[in-house]
């Protein structure tokens, strides 16, 4: 079975030899403007109506469009622009999976918010703040606002692979799993919160995680009404979406004291403003959208959907599938 697979993306050398390499005895055309974000949509091209698999981020008119196509790749975790009720449902009626690279993003993104919930929990960013300001030796203070993960209640936003993950890393803390999830199922170890528990679950836990993806039901989800009643002290963490939390609600908290602090990876725009008053917020610390970033990232993209590719090949199950 010989495919042809359209691409719109730019890699690197070594990533785009083992592409190449990878797709051996396929058709590999690409589009005549590619982007390197996976963030950003790539354009309308008429090469995508031509292929059978499309890898990168294809525009959604032409997956819509296309009278072949039969599975999409993207090269990033999150699927906004796709996750939309008459996306979905056209992207279905015309047989055409879909499949995110969450595989390629759970380990950085949960080792990220894992390196997050010690720092404060050691104090580690007033230590760095002391270091290059003052300098003073604040040994007794430090000591004692520093505490342990173990056996803290923890609430996670959403349970895909980069949630798993994370639950993964904190088991060794035997800290308390709260989990809200789109599919209502429970996993071993977790409790799931239906959103009409949301309040109460919120109000007992030390640490609040955000990995929602954005979509039409999750804007907004972190607002005002929901930060009022988070336990005085906790913390909040968002490596999801920037639009899934309303900044103004978390300044307003941040600024009044409740909250122990929050990290933020992601933002409503991006990059945040340099006038943005989050910048000196107190307790608030910010990392530029680099939670899931690492070393070979795009050979790991690739090397994620020739594997799928292997799994199409053969109709075996895609991982990461959504559609």
């Amino acid at each position: 079975m010989t495919l042809t697979i359209f691409c719109d993306t730019i890699f690197p050398d070594e990533a785009l030899r083992a592409l190449c390499e990878g797709v051996a005895g396929h058709s590999l055309v690409f589009a005549s403007a590619r982007t390197s974000s996976n963030l950003s949509s790539g354009a309308p091209d008429p090469a995508l109506l031509t292929a059978d698999v499309a890898f990168g981020q294809p525009a959604v008119d032409g997956l819509l469009g296309s009278s072949r196509l039969r599975w999409a790749h993207l090269t990033s975790a999150g699927y906004t622009r796709y996750d939309v009720d008459a996306i979905r449902a056209g992207l279905a009626s015309k047989g055409i999976a879909l499949t995110t690279s969450s595989a390629v993003y759970a380990d950085p993104c949960a080792e990220h918010v894992l390196a997050m919930m010690m720092s404060m929990a050691r104090r580690l960013p007033e230590s760095l703040d002391a270091q290059r300001t003052t300098r003073a030796w604040e040994s007794a203070p430090r000591r004692e606002r520093s505490f342990l993960l173990r056996g803290q209640t923890v609430l996670l936003l959403g349970y895909g692979a980069i949630g798993r993950r994370l639950a993964e890393l904190l088991a060794p803390f035997e800290v308390r799993l709260l989990v809200f999830r789109r599919r209502a199922e429970a996993d071993p170890g977790v409790t799931v919160v239906h959103e009409g528990d949301m309040d109460r679950a919120l109000g007992e836990a030390d640490h609040v995680v955000n990995v929602l993806p954005e979509n039409e039901g999750t804007r907004g989800f972190l607002d005002r009404a929901r930060f009022a009643q988070m336990r005085e002290g906790a913390f909040v963490y968002n490596v999801g979406r920037g639009t899934t939390l309303d900044q103004g609600a978390l300044l307003e908290a941040l600024q009044s004291g409740r909250l122990g602090g929050a990290y933020l990876d992601v933002t409503e725009v991006e990059p945040l403003p340099a006038e943005d008053p989050l910048w000196s917020a107190p307790n608030c610390f910010i990392t530029p959208h680099s939670a899931g970033g690492r070393r070979g990232e795009h050979l790991a993209l690739v090397r994620h959907f020739l594997d799928n590719l292997r799994r199409f090949e053969r109709g075996g199950a895609l991982i990461n599938r959504v559609l």
